[in-house]
């Protein structure tokens, strides 16, 4: 599956958008080989199976210039640097406890040449900052990402909707969200019609959720 299937949901990139996302595949290849970044089998489908699943957040929320985002648990940089090369004008701050991972990050951000993008290697306890959504790709159930990042939402939206959590995750979420009232479930399957989706969805927890 190559780059076509982005322009196919995403279709106004700009030309700097499209030398980025082309410059992917090559950054994370080279990285692949001396670090396993991301599984063998999953290089070879990166834009479905990582670029495309992480924009799946841009097609439900799009975030507004000068907001920030936190990717707790960024791995070697989903979802946070293909939403950081869709919204150039959003601060992203990428996080991750594994130093070689970090390490992956900085290097695809420095030579894709993305100015937006800090990454930070440290648990997400520790950091200090707020942000307007935080967002993750399956790293923990929800009660104890929940947890983790408590305080890391800003109180006042400038989005119209609410500050907090966009999670993206697969399988059977009802155990693990039965005590968040007012979270709410879509499938990826709506935005995108690839059968890698079909068991794939996007989990919103707003910030002021009742328990």
């Amino acid at each position: 599956m190559d780059l076509t299937i982005i322009y196919k949901y995403f279709p106004e990139l700009t030309e700097l958008q499209k030398e980025q996302f082309t410059k992917l595949q090559e950054v994370y290849q080279d990285w692949n080989m001396k670090i396993n970044v991301v599984s063998r089998k999953d290089i070879d489908e990166l834009y479905i199976r990582h670029v495309l699943h992480s924009l799946a957040i841009a097609k439900f929320q799009e975030f507004a210039p000068n907001s920030s985002v936190l990717d707790v648990g960024t791995g070697g940089g989903f979802p946070g640097i293909p939403l950081a090369i869709l919204f150039p004008e959003t601060q992203f701050v990428l996080v991750d406890a594994i130093g070689k991972k970090i390490k992956v990050v900085q290097e695809v951000v420095d030579k894709l040449g993305i100015t937006n993008v800090t990454a930070i290697h440290s648990r997400v306890e520790e950091l200090d900052q707020q942000f307007d959504f935080i967002v993750s790709r399956a790293v923990a159930i929800m009660p104890t990402f929940v947890h983790w990042v408590k305080g890391k939402i800003k109180k006042d939206s400038v989005h119209d909707r609410k500050n907090g959590i966009l999670y993206l995750k697969g399988g059977d979420l009802e155990e693990e969200l039965k005590e968040y009232r007012t979270v709410e479930v879509y499938p990826i399957s709506d935005y995108f019609e690839e059968e890698f989706f079909e068991t794939k969805k996007l989990v919103y927890l707003p910030m002021k959720y009742k328990v």
